[in-house]
C-alpha cells in the first residue's frame, strides 16, 4: 500500500462523483425501488459501472463487491486476499431529495481488515482518503488544500457530538441515541459523510443500531477512521466481518474517535440486545 494506490482510488471516485453531479442537476430523475425504502436511480448504476470498470482496469484480479453489481460478478470474493467494497452513490435518498448529503465510497479489504478507503463528496468537491499505516487526509481542490486529519481528543460521551442517519430512523435508534447522553446528536445523510466527520474530528462518533447498512457502507469509513486514529465495530464491539456469509451489517455500526467507543458500547448494550452469532 502506498500513496499512488490511494491516488488512483481518489481519481476513480472523483470521476464517478462528477458523473453523479451531471445527473444531480437533471430536471427529472426516475426512481426505481429494490425493496421498501430502498431506492435506486440511473445515477447509482452509472457510477457503479464507472467505478467497477476503473478498478478492474487499474487493479485486475481484485474482486469488486459493488452495491449495484450482479452478485455473480463477485462470486467467490470471500476467498480472495484483497477485495474492494464499493458504494457508488451512498445516500441515494439524499441525492433524490437534492440536499447534497451523498458520497462515493471505495474501500479495500486485505485479509480480514479494511485497510484503505476513499470518500468523495461530489457537491462540495471534498475527498477524504486514508490507509492504515499511512494516515488520513482531507483534500479540498477548491481551497487548494490537502491536509492530514485526525480524530478528536474528546474522551467523554457527555461532551461528544454524535452523527446519525437522516433518512433511516427508527424508534429503537432514537431510544439508543437518547441513552447516550451526548452533547448533541446531529442528523446527516450518507454513511460516508458521517464517517468522514469522525475521521476529521468534527464529530466524536457515528452510531447506527439497525441493519440498514451493508459492507460497502462500512469498508471505506472503517479504513479511513482507523487510519485517522479511531475505531469501528458493530454494537457488540466486534470488528466488521468482511468475509462473513452476509453483506448486511446486521448488528449495526459504531464509528468513533476510539476514546468514547467503550462508553458508547456500554450505553448501547442496555437498549440494543446483542443478536446471537
Amino acid at each position: 500500500m502506498d500513496a499512488s494506490f490511494l491516488e488512483t482510488l481518489h481519481v476513480i471516485a472523483g470521476a464517478a462523483g462528477q458523473a453523479l453531479l451531471e445527473m444531480y442537476g437533471a430536471a427529472s430523475l426516475p426512481v426505481d425501488y429494490k425493496g421498501p425504502g430502498d431506492p435506486v436511480t440511473a445515477a447509482d448504476r452509472r457510477s457503479n459501472r464507472l467505478i467497477v470498470e476503473g478498478l478492474n482496469q487499474a487493479f485486475p484480479g481484485i474482486p469488486v463487491v459493488a452495491e449495484e453489481s450482479e452478485p455473480a460478478s463477485f462470486k467467490g470474493f470471500h476467498e480472495a486476499e484483497r477485495v474492494f467494497f464499493v458504494d457508488p452513490l451512498d445516500g441515494t435518498q439524499e441525492f433524490i431529495r437534492r440536499n447534497g448529503e451523498f458520497a462515493v465510497m471505495i474501500g479495500l479489504v486485505e485479509g480480514r481488515s479494511a485497510v484503505a478507503g476513499v470518500v468523495d463528496a461530489p457537491v462540495t468537491g471534498v475527498t477524504w482518503v486514508g490507509a492504515v499505516g499511512l494516515g488520513a487526509w482531507r483534500i479540498d481542490p477548491k481551497a487548494g488544500r490537502r491536509a492530514p486529519v485526525r480524530v478528536s481528543a474528546i474522551d467523554a460521551v457527555a461532551r461528544a457530538s454524535i452523527v446519525a442517519s437522516r433518512s433511516h430512523r427508527s424508534a429503537r435508534l432514537e431510544r439508543a441515541l437518547a441513552s447516550l447522553g451526548a452533547r448533541e446528536v446531529r442528523p446527516l445523510g450518507s454513511a460516508g459523510l458521517k464517517g468522514a466527520q469522525v475521521a476529521e474530528g468534527v464529530a466524536e462518533a457515528y452510531v447506527d443500531t439497525g441493519a440498514s447498512t451493508k459492507r460497502w457502507d462500512a469498508c471505506a469509513i472503517d479504513a479511513l477512521v482507523t487510519a485517522a486514529g479511531g475505531r469501528v465495530s458493530d454494537v457488540t464491539g466486534a470488528s466488521i466481518d468482511y468475509r462473513g456469509p452476509t453483506l448486511a451489517n446486521e448488528r449495526g455500526l459504531v464509528v468513533s474517535n476510539g476514546l468514547t467507543h467503550e462508553a458508547i458500547l456500554a450505553k448501547l448494550a442496555r437498549h440494543v440486545p446483542p443478536q446471537p452469532r
